[in-house]
């Protein structure tokens, strides 16, 4: 008998990923067995493609990515399926840069899909940013940009993130929408209103005519939360956080302990 085909919509730090940011063995071979009973399997993530690639590769993928929690969703095998990027108005990033120096920010990033401009130069934040290769430009974000934007992110000082977050929400929340980093980073990350990771694989879903009840969707952190709710079977990492917890339909094992690959056999009775 045929079976219907599920989406499985994987997100990647602190779920797919092992805290070494690997895939283990045995997700990995889940994943191939389930692709090859018919099943789509897609990765979800707040990265940008470039830094997702590699594991989408390593898995053989053949299916669209939602990168920037759902501000970029494309088909890395299929440039006729289009390429979906909302993006920030310039000019609203511009008035956020100017607000983010008033509280001396460590740092504003932008990011263009893979071009990433840096407001100060800083070492550190180059580092873990320039996974795969970006064109990386340094200086006045209100001189360097020249288009609007995929995302920003602001490095705040701890103790300044809930006012400049209040900000945002009082002035730009028409426009953006924002997320606070889990520690050890005071990071705001900002993408326009409206956008989620839910947004973008509605996308996919869409595409391959597959209805939300039969979307398994894992993820561990807020930029989940749409995602899970959208699935019909949204699963928690056993290393989530609370609220993820609350609104998914199952948790799973941690992202240590092999959870996708536990519940995915399990799911599946493989």
């Amino acid at each position: 008998m045929e079976t219907k085909p599920y989406l499985i919509a994987l997100d990647l730090d602190g779920t797919l990923l092992k805290d070494d940011k690997t895939i283990s063995e045995g997700s990995a071979q889940v994943i191939r067995q389930l692709r090859e009973d018919g099943h789509k399997v897609c990765i979800s993530t707040g990265r940008p493609f470039r830094a997702s690639s590699l594991y989408y590769d390593q898995l053989q993928l053949d299916t669209p990515i939602v990168n920037f929690n759902g501000a970029f969703v494309h088909h890395p095998k299929d440039e006729s399926w289009g390429r979906f990027h909302t993006s920030l108005d310039l000019d609203v990033v511009k008035r956020i840069v100017e607000v983010s120096e008033s509280y001396n920010v460590h740092n504003i990033l932008a990011e263009i899909v893979d071009d990433v401009y840096f407001h100060y130069h800083d070492e550190k934040l180059i580092d873990v940013f320039t996974m795969g290769s970006p064109n990386i430009t340094v200086g006045d974000l209100r001189t360097n940009l020249g288009q609007d934007v995929t995302s920003v992110l602001i490095h705040a000082k701890e103790e300044d993130v809930p006012a400049i977050r209040s900000y945002l929400s009082d002035v730009h929340a028409e426009m953006v929408d924002h997320r606070r980093w889990a520690a050890p980073w005071h990071v705001i990350e900002l993408i326009k209103s409206g956008i989620n990771k839910a947004v973008g694989l509605q996308k996919i879903t869409d595409y391959y005519g597959i209805p939300p009840e039969r979307v398994i969707a894992f993820g561990d952190e807020d930029n989940d939360l749409e995602m899970l709710e959208f699935a019909g079977c949204g699963v928690a990492m056993g290393n989530g956080i609370t609220g993820v917890k609350s609104i998914a339909d199952q948790v799973a094992k941690s992202n240590e302990e092999d959870g996708i690959a536990h519940f995915l056999k399990d799911y599946f009775a493989l």
